[in-house]
């Protein structure tokens, strides 16, 4: 059992006590006292209120499922369940006309139109990959990827596909930085030809800068580099301004049960935040180490300095309202674990704003944590107090935090406009993302009837409305130059020529930001922001009107359908294989995300999300019928099978076929056979309970 000590009536933990008064406040010059106290004030002020809120949750829910089973035909009219949900306070009004109000906000989340990384904090090379991939080479990229048929010979360098890839990459160029008369393929040396001069921005040596829809490209020329040596231009590679920003997760894709859990996250923010943070691993038998890109400096045509950016601009995801955690106990119970990560990374981040470490993050002055798992704006106005309250403790200016509002819960999805006004001075990022938000749909309206299958949500009325309305209420409310727009993950690394053909949907969307799943994904999605002017785009969709919130209202129930018994084995399958190939490393290995092979052995990057909708799904098929529990454990059980052959190669694998005292296997059955009375259908609670158990084994 973890050691504690008593700080301000506070009972915390001592690896937080030891990182919070040894590494963190020492350089920050804050007495410790001070900040524990002005901690447990915090703490002491926004606990009751946050139960209050998650009460008023369950309250809520406990209607609609009511109303719901009550008559199911009437959830099926979206006037009679939006007069409903107003009755009982869900809807609320809309606010009237209102813009934005933040400041001092940084150009990559503000100006600029470019992917976005999200990375599991605790998983330092991971972090350290993703705050570099700022810049990623196209050529690289394209080698060794899908990204263009075929793929390389195995054995060295590969000519033939390397002329392919760097006949790509100048058609690329030729759109993006287009030469008068001439094909960037024709280009030899010498003068460069230019379109529009005033593309070009400096140098750096013989590499040429070049500027298009507010990103960079440089063209390495570099004639003693293997491929630049049979280049006639001498061009070596295209590095691409890839990643603009990252968020480094505490929520969906770690595994944080525990203080130890939790410093070892907060260690590595810590360690972005000064600078500092490096990671040793092997590869290829050579320990090789990694640490943060400096700057990349350049000469204007004046001969003056240009120094851009060599990392991605960071946020911080915190977790929602609805997890505590043991790191620190208030009278003995559980502190809410969004109420500390909002405490200590801001505090962290402190490191950045006083300019401490060797790097700077937010070059405005501010510090950026997106808050997820928000319900409506009751919600979003506690936590525009909180960060009041943590600026106030750090001696900040109002409004130096700012909020990311993760538009993925049904109740944030039909008030958004409210959700937007509760935090207008600190918003900076709103996003849509299908999982956790069908995952949503499918827990508040559980009692409407069985839902759609899961391939066929993507489709339904309700996701095009929710995708459509996100876009114009945010633009509407001024966020188009002052706050991301952003859009949902690309799940599948390995299917780069996929992503290539639908991710452009984004841009073209009028979002300014999209998740990818790694730098190379960052550095291929960058193409789609120079295909795609996204500022231009945004101002033509500001003009259209936001789509009616009763198509937002329609459930994706299934009127009347019969299923046959393979169409029910084959949908529990697919469902079952998600839960138990994400669940097993979460529970037995401590990994939040990781990229899972799928039913057909396609290996997608899971998280969180991703359990939600597949845990719900079954519980609604249970729940009405559509399955029962026999087909389910009989899919558990093929799927443990299924599983368990497609980990064989991991020797920390723990095999769960026919193996009842599997805890993987139990949480994955608890997840479905609870899934309806878990809160807003979320799987943390169960996750983390059987994986507190798992580490009690160790």
């Amino acid at each position: 059992m973890t050691a504690t000590q008593t700080r301000a009536g506070l009972t915390v933990a001592t690896p937080l006590v030891r990182f919070v008064e040894e590494q963190v406040l020492p350089p920050l010059g804050i007495a410790a006292g001070d900040w524990w106290d002005g901690a447990a004030d915090i703490f002491a002020r926004f606990t009751p209120r946050n139960r209050e809120l998650l009460a008023k949750r369950e309250e809520r829910q406990a209607a609609i499922d009511a109303w719901s089973a009550a008559d199911p035909s009437r959830a099926a009219d979206p006037a009679a369940q939006e007069a409903f949900l107003r009755e009982i306070g869900y809807l609320v009004p809309e606010p009237g006309a209102f813009a934005i109000g933040t400041r001092d906000v940084d150009a990559e989340i503000a100006t600029m139109a470019g992917p976005q990384l999200v990375v599991p904090a605790l998983n330092a090379r991971f972090v350290l990959n993703a705050a570099n991939a700022r810049w990623g080479s196209l050529y690289d990229a394209l080698y060794g990827t899908d990204a263009l048929p075929g793929s390389a010979k195995p054995g060295g360098y590969d000519a033939e596909r390397g002329a392919q890839v760097i006949a790509a990459a100048k058609a690329f160029l030729d759109t993006a930085v287009p030469l008068s008369g001439m094909r960037w393929a024709d280009f030899t040396g010498g003068d460069l030809p230019l379109a529009d001069p005033g593309q070009f921005v400096g140098t750096r040596g013989e590499s040429m800068l070049f500027a298009h829809n507010g990103l960079h490209i440089e063209v390495v020329v570099d004639r003693t580099h293997p491929i630049g040596a049979t280049d006639p231009a001498g061009i070596a590679d295209v590095m691409m301004e890839a990643a603009l920003t990252t968020i480094v997760d505490l929520e969906d894709s770690i595994a944080a049960v525990d203080a130890e859990d939790k410093v070892a996250a907060y260690a590595n923010w810590l360690g972005l935040m000064r600078g500092d943070l490096t990671e040793t691993f092997d590869k290829g038998g050579r320990a090789m180490t990694r640490e943060l890109a400096h700057d990349r400096v350049y000469q204007r045509p004046n001969a003056s300095d240009l120094t851009l950016p060599g990392r991605s601009l960071l946020f911080v995801r915190n977790v929602g309202h609805l997890m505590t955690n043991p790191a620190v106990r208030i009278d003995g119970a559980e502190a809410p674990e969004g109420i500390l990560d909002a405490i200590v990374t801001s505090t962290i981040a402190l490191h950045d704003l006083k300019g401490l470490g060797r790097f700077r993050n937010s070059r405005a002055g501010s510090v950026y944590i997106v808050k997820p798992k928000m319900h409506g704006p009751d919600e979003c106005a506690f936590t525009n107090d909180l960060f009041d309250a943590v600026e106030d403790l750090l001696g900040l200016d109002r409004y130096t935090i700012k909020v990311g509002v993760m538009d993925e819960e049904r109740r944030t999805s039909v008030n958004l406009a409210a959700c937007i006004h509760a935090v207008r001075n600190r918003i900076a990022f709103i996003n849509t993302g299908f999982l956790d938000r069908t995952g949503d749909e499918i827990h508040t309206s559980m009692r409407a009837g069985p839902m759609i299958p899961k391939a066929e949500m993507k489709a339904a009325k309700w996701i095009k409305a929710y995708e459509d309305r996100n876009v114009r209420i945010g633009l509407r409310h001024g966020l188009s130059g002052r706050a991301q727009i952003g859009k949902g993950m690309w799940a599948a690394p390995d299917r780069m020529a996929d992503m290539m053909d639908q991710k452009i949907g984004h841009p073209l969307s009028g979002a300014n930001t999209a998740w990818v799943p790694s730098p190379t994904a960052a550095t291929l999605h960058a193409m789609h922001y120079h295909k795609v002017d996204v500022f231009t785009r945004q101002r033509e969709i500001a003009t259209e009107a936001v789509p009616a919130l009763p198509d937002l209202l329609t459930i994706p129930v299934a009127h009347g359908r019969n299923w046959s018994p393979e169409e029910v084995s084959r949908e529990l399958d697919n469902n079952a294989q998600g839960i138990l190939g994400y669940v097993v490393r979460w529970i037995d290995q401590g990994v939040g995300c990781s990229k899972v092979p799928d039913i057909h052995d396609i290996g997608l990057m899971e998280d969180r999300a991703t359990l939600r909708i597949s845990s719900q799904h079954i519980a609604n098929w249970l729940l009405h019928g559509v399955a029962t529990a026999a087909d389910v454990d009989a899919a558990f059980a093929r799927m443990a099978a299924k599983v368990d052959a497609q980990n064989s190669g991991d020797p920390l694998y723990r095999p769960m076929a026919g193996d009842p005292d599997s805890l993987a296997l139990q949480a994955a059955r608890a997840l479905v056979f609870e899934g309806v009375s878990q809160p807003s259908g979320y799987t943390e609670p169960l996750l983390h309970a059987f994986r507190a158990l798992a580490k009690a084994r160790e």
